[in-house]
C-alpha cells in the first residue's frame, strides 16, 4: 500500500513537473495559433467542419467513408469522456498562476480536468479517420497533435489529462471499428477468378460514358489513364444503342455511370460474352464498391494486369419492356421502393442525389403503400419485397455490403404490411435485430415465384423503375458476368 501511494506521489509530481516546463517554456509561434485552435475545438466544431471539408475535398467513397468515421469515433469518445469519467476522476484543474496571461483562454472551463475531452475528441476523430484513410490521417493528426498540446499549453489540463484523453480517444476509435469494420477488414470480394484479356493502355477497350451522371472529369482521368481505348459520351436514352455498338467492335466493354448505367452494360457484355470494366461515376456506386473498384485507377490496373472475376447476376423473368428477362446486378424490389426511386429521381436534379434520397425516405416511411402479392403460394400483404443479388452482410445495425458477389443466392426480405409498416421497421431496427422482429422476415433463396400483381404495380431493380408483369420468377444466373477487379486493391490514400 505504501509502495502504491509512493508511486502515485511520484507522478504526479512528475505530471505538475511537466505542466510547469510546459507554462514557463517559450514555445516559438505558439502564441497566435495554439489558444485560437484550443476555442475552435470547443463542442467539437473543429472537427464538424474537418469532417466537412474531407468529404467535399476527398476522392470518393474512401474519404466520405473517413469523415463518417472520424465523426462516430468523436461522438463515442466524447459521450463516454463527459458524462462519465469526468464525473467518476472529480480532479481540480491547474492553477493559472504559472501561465502567461497570453495564453491564457478568454473563457475558462468550468468541468472537472481529468480526462481532457478535448484530447479524446481529437484523439477519436484522427484515429477513426486514418483507420479509413491513411493520408487524411496523416492530415489530421498533426492538427489533433496540436489540440491536444493547447490544453497544456494554455493551462486547463496536466499533461496526464491530455494523454488519458487521447488513449480513451484511440480506444473509442477501435470501438467503432469493432461495430463497423473498416473496408480494408472486408474479406476480398468478386471470387471466383476469371481469365480475361490483358489491355495494357486500353487498347481494345470501348468506355461508354453516360453524359447525365456528371462523369466529365472523371471520364478525362480514364482518357489520360487509358490512352489506347475509345471513349463514347452519350446521353442518357443514347446509352443502350452506343453500349450495343461497342461491344461488338471490343475487346472489353467499359462503363462509367452510376447503377443504371452499369446494369444496362452487364446486360450487353453477357450477351456479347465480353468482359465488363466498370469505372464508378455515378451517385450511387454499389456494384462497384462492393466489388472493391473506389476509382477509376483500380479498373485501369485491372485491365492492364489482365485481373478479372466472374460474378453472378440477379434475373427477374419476364424482363421489362417485352425482354425475355431483366437482370440486376444488386437489388430488386416491390412495393415500397419504387416509389422511394420516383420521389428521389424527381428531386434529384433539384437539390442533389443524397438530399433527395433522405427526402424520398422520409416521405415514404409516412405512407402504406400496401401490396397484395402471391409469395411463393401464399397470399400475403407486403410494404416491401426486397431482393439481393448475393447475400448482405451486416456492418453496424443495418444490412452494408456483399463479401461475395458468386454465391448463387437471392437475399429474399419482406417489410409485412400493416398499420404504418414504415414507422414500425424503423422502430424495430432501432430496438435490436431485425432478425427478431415480427415486421420483417428473411430468408436466403435460389429461385422465387411471385403473383397475383395489380395492374400499375411498379418493380425497381438497380435504381430503374419499370411496370410490373402479373407474374414473375426471380433467379439466379451464376457466374455469368467477367467483370475486370485487380486481385490485390490498393491501398488509396485518399
Amino acid at each position: 500500500m505504501a509502495d502504491t501511494s509512493r508511486l502515485a506521489s511520484l507522478l504526479a509530481d512528475a505530471d505538475r513537473r511537466v505542466f510547469r516546463f510546459a507554462a514557463t517554456r517559450h514555445w516559438p509561434g505558439a502564441e497566435p495559433v495554439l489558444p485560437r485552435l484550443s476555442t475552435a475545438a470547443n463542442h467539437g466544431l473543429l472537427w464538424l467542419g474537418a469532417a466537412a471539408g474531407i468529404a467535399a475535398l476527398g476522392s470518393g467513397a474512401r474519404s466520405r467513408r473517413a469523415a463518417a468515421r472520424g465523426l462516430a469515433s468523436l461522438t463515442l469518445a466524447s459521450a463516454t469522456v463527459n458524462t462519465v469519467i469526468k464525473h467518476a476522476a472529480r480532479r481540480e484543474r491547474p492553477g493559472l498562476d504559472q501561465v502567461p496571461v497570453i495564453r491564457r483562454l478568454s473563457r475558462q472551463p468550468v468541468t472537472t480536468s481529468f480526462p481532457s475531452g478535448h484530447a479524446a475528441s481529437a484523439a477519436a476523430f484522427a484515429a477513426g479517420v486514418a483507420l479509413e484513410s491513411k493520408g487524411w490521417g496523416a492530415v489530421v493528426a498533426p492538427v489533433a497533435a496540436s489540440v491536444a498540446f493547447s490544453r497544456i499549453y494554455t493551462g486547463v489540463h496536466y499533461p496526464s489529462d491530455v494523454v488519458a484523453g487521447a488513449a480513451l480517444g484511440v480506444g473509442a476509435a477501435l470501438a467503432v471499428r469493432g461495430l463497423v469494420p473498416t473496408r480494408s477488414q472486408m474479406p476480398s470480394p468478386g471470387r471466383p477468378f476469371a481469365q480475361a484479356p490483358r489491355l495494357p493502355g486500353g487498347e481494345g477497350v470501348v468506355v461508354v460514358v453516360n453524359r447525365s451522371s456528371g462523369s466529365s472529369e472523371l471520364a478525362s482521368l480514364v482518357a489520360d489513364a487509358l490512352p489506347r481505348a475509345e471513349l463514347v459520351e452519350c446521353a442518357p436514352e443514347e446509352v443502350d444503342g452506343e453500349l450495343e455498338k461497342a461491344a461488338g467492335r471490343c475487346r472489353a466493354l467499359g462503363v462509367l455511370g452510376g447503377d443504371g448505367t452499369v446494369n444496362r452494360a452487364a446486360a450487353v457484355a453477357v450477351r456479347h460474352r465480353v468482359p465488363l470494366a466498370v469505372f464508378p461515376g455515378g451517385t450511387l456506386n454499389h456494384f462497384a464498391y462492393d466489388l472493391g473498384i473506389e476509382s477509376p485507377h483500380d479498373t485501369c490496373r485491372a485491365l492492364a494486369e489482365g485481373d478479372a472475376v466472374r460474378v453472378d447476376l440477379g434475373r427477374f423473368t419476364p424482363g421489362p419492356g417485352g425482354a425475355a428477362h431483366g437482370y440486376f446486378l444488386n437489388t430488386f424490389s416491390l412495393g415500397v421502393y419504387p416509389e422511394l426511386v420516383r420521389v428521389r429521381e424527381r428531386w434529384a436534379p433539384r437539390i442533389g442525389g443524397w438530399p433527395a434520397g433522405v427526402l424520398a425516405a422520409l416521405e415514404t416511411l409516412r405512407g402504406a403503400h400496401q401490396l397484395r402479392a402471391e409469395f411463393e403460394g401464399e397470399h400475403r400483404s407486403l410494404w416491401l419485397l426486397f431482393a439481393g443479388n448475393n447475400i448482405y452482410q451486416r456492418m453496424g445495425p443495418t444490412p452494408g455490403r456483399r463479401h461475395d458477389l458468386a454465391d448463387g443466392l437471392l437475399d429474399v426480405r419482406i417489410v409485412h404490411g400493416g398499420r404504418l409498416p414504415g414507422l414500425r421497421l424503423l422502430a424495430a431496427a432501432l430496438s435490436g435485430p431485425l432478425s427478431k422482429s415480427p415486421v420483417h422476415a428473411a430468408e436466403r433463396m435460389r429461385r422465387v415465384r411471385i403473383g397475383g400483381l395489380a395492374p400499375g404495380t411498379s418493380l425497381a431493380y438497380d435504381g430503374e423503375v419499370a411496370a410490373a408483369p402479373e407474374e414473375l420468377v426471380l433467379d439466379k444466373a451464376v457466374e455469368a458476368l467477367t467483370v475486370y477487379r485487380p486481385q490485390v486493391l490498393a491501398a488509396s490514400a485518399f
